[in-house]
């Protein structure tokens, strides 16, 4: 025998092994001789392969499984025999309760209504009926203390302190609100990987609100009224119905539309428009999502003069707004989003004779001529929200052009042309966000001529360079002796001296606004975080101001807007948020012409409870 074979014989000499095979019923030894394939050739000992296996216990031949069989290669290394491995198997299907029910037989979740964090019926994580109706309960509890300091004028038919016979009175106030809000969300359809096909909306919000402040007629245009006020008041936030049309990849791409009063955010920062008005809006998205658009109708509805809540029960207004915006992801770079927008605001309240809760007059503003007016205006915006590497941007620009029927100061039509940019860049390095902001919005140099140059947006709710935590963009700052209008509106950061927000109309003859600030937000720790903004601010343009105020010299210095916050997050959600606020304005020379020796600072506590 050549020395190769005699090798590979003595090696396969110990193929005879006896195997300990565990089957349900018993226990058995099998022995097996290795051979070669199945087709009968003979093995390495000149022997025929055996075809069949016998137990000791019987006679009856038990066959040899296939040649390609798995081997039990615990019994050829002289390890505890085991079930040698089975070949695999394609899975076989079978019906099992729902996803939702098989977690709860298993014991992996228990539905506990009252824990967010277990599996709860109120939080759409189980069906409420059949397999695909879900309802999603949100209650959130927001309670503002807020004392500050705001230029007061002195009540011009009967001050109610002694020695009052100056312009500003005592500039003290304080404010205390308490808002319960709840949400009430219905769902149908398989909303694992794919829109709803049926979604409804109901969000009323309760509201108490309680102010004090120092001089009379401050609160309310009759000076007989007490310089304290109390008011509750209801109002309905979202009343809408989503039904979704198609899908149209299977990706789940799709055309949806939304009717009824609905939250609506025209860009990334709030800059032209976010607020909740009645509304028809089509939207979806295409190609993975990376496309999104939006169609959009909206008129607005009349607010609460006091809690800034949507008044139902009042006749909408005559400001219609029409918009179509197209979002692109991952341009021009992975992680960037840019989008494009045109919005058409028809405003048709020439007419009116508006006066607020309060009794003010709020439409047409008590400024200029105080005639009503009509005005188009069409607002062109490239914006856009993401990163470029370690650097975090958002950008955003305006063109608007219109038309108005009559000037704030001019008895004549205008025309509009007006401009807006803003942008805030922000990096982070550990535990530490720096930020840079920084904004201009063009003003108008001739309340006078035929073209109106100053910006405004028409409803802003600016989230930028502190957003409410700053000074300038929490308070509305009265221009006093110059009409019933405010400098910057509250929770607003254009000088556009509007009656307010709420009520007012958009005003093209303005001062405008430019601003550049720092900030840093410092996680302390994990629940709790140190946030910071220096924002100086300027008028674009002094011109109107000084007509006005039949005052000249103004500086366009507002001055610096210093604010800091702490917001504490005890359980690292948003399920509870406390935060503590301080803002000061340092006056700069164009203030302290408007408001001489005037001091201006605010403080906010807010504690807020989310269900």
């Amino acid at each position: 025998m050549k020395p190769a074979a005699a090798l590979a014989a003595l090696l396969l000499s110990t193929t005879v092994q006896a195997l300990t095979v565990d089957t349900a019923d018993d226990r058995f030894w099998v022995e097996r001789q290795q051979g070669p394939t199945a087709d009968g050739a003979l093995d390495v000992t000149g022997e025929p392969a055996p075809t069949e296996r016998r137990r000791p216990d019987r006679e009856v031949p038990v066959p040899l499984p296939p040649a390609d069989a798995p081997v039990d290669l615990n019994a050829r290394s002289g390890l505890s025999p085991v079930r040698p491995i089975e070949n695999w198997q394609p899975t076989q299907g079978a019906p099992v309760p729902d996803r939702w029910r098989l977690i709860s037989n298993l014991g992996v979740m228990r539905d506990q209504i009252l824990n967010p964090y277990e599996q709860n019926t109120l939080k759409g994580d189980k069906p409420i009926r059949g397999h695909d109706e879900f309802l999603v309960v949100l209650a959130i509890s927001d309670t503002v203390f807020e004392p500050r300091s705001i230029p007061t004028p002195v009540a011009p038919q009967a001050p109610d302190r002694a020695g009052a016979n100056g312009i500003f009175g005592g500039d003290t106030q304080n404010a205390f609100l308490q808002s319960v809000i709840l949400s009430l969300i219905y769902l149908k359809g398989d909303t694992t990987f794919r829109p709803p096909d049926i979604e409804f909306h109901i969000t009323p919000v309760f509201n108490f609100n309680h102010a004090h402040v120092q001089e009379n007629r401050a609160l309310r245009v009759d000076p007989r009224e007490s310089t304290t006020r109390r008011e509750t008041f209801i109002g309905m936030q979202e009343l809408f119905a989503d039904y979704h049309i198609r899908n149209v990849s299977d990706r789940y791409d799709f055309d949806s539309v939304r009717f009824g009063i609905q939250p609506i955010s025209l860009d990334f920062r709030g800059f032209l428009f976010q607020d909740l008005p009645i509304s028809a809006r089509l939207f979806g998205t295409r190609d993975n999502n990376r496309w999104q658009y939006n169609l959009l109708w909206a008129r607005r509805l009349e607010k609460d003069t006091n809690s800034g809540l949507n008044a139902i029960n009042r006749t909408p207004r005559e400001d219609d707004l029409f918009a179509a915006n197209l979002y692109r992801q991952d341009w021009p770079v992975l992680g960037f989003t840019s989008q494009a927008l045109i919005a058409h605001n028809r405003n048709r309240e020439g007419g009116d004779f508006f006066f607020d809760r309060n009794g003010f007059l709020a439409r047409p503003a008590s400024l200029g001529t105080e005639r009503g007016r009509n005005y188009q205006v069409t607002y062109l915006g490239a914006n856009g929200d993401g990163h470029f590497g370690r650097d975090n941007l958002t950008v955003s620009g305006y063109l608007a052009v219109g038309h108005e029927t009559r000037g704030v100061f001019k008895d004549a039509s205008r025309d509009i042309l007006a401009g807006f940019a803003a942008a805030e860049w922000s990096r982070d390095y550990d535990w530490i966000r720096a930020r840079v902001s920084a904004l201009w919005a063009s003003g108008d140099d001739d309340p006078y001529d035929s073209t109106a140059n100053g910006f405004d947006a028409v409803f802003e709710n600016p989230i930028f360079a502190g957003a409410d935590t700053s000074y300038w963009i929490r308070q509305g700052v009265p221009l006093i002796g110059g009409g019933g209008v405010t400098l910057s509106t509250r929770n607003g950061v254009l000088n556009n001296l509007r009656t307010s927000k709420e009520h007012g109309q958009s005003n093209f003859a303005n001062p405008g606004t430019m601003l550049l600030g720092v900030g840093g937000d410092f996680d302390l720790t994990p629940e709790l975080r140190l946030s910071t903004n220096f924002n100086h601010l300027w008028f674009a343009d002094t011109t109107v101001v000084e007509v006005a105020r039949n005052q000249g010299g103004i500086s366009k210095s507002i001055g610096w807007d210093l604010s800091t916050a702490l917001i504490w997050r005890p359980f690292q959600n948003q399920n509870a948020v406390l935060r503590l606020s301080y803002a000061q304005l340092l006056p700069g020379a164009g203030f302290e012409a408007l408001f001489p020796d005037e001091d201006a600072y605010s403080l906010l506590a807010n504690v807020t409870f989310t269900y």
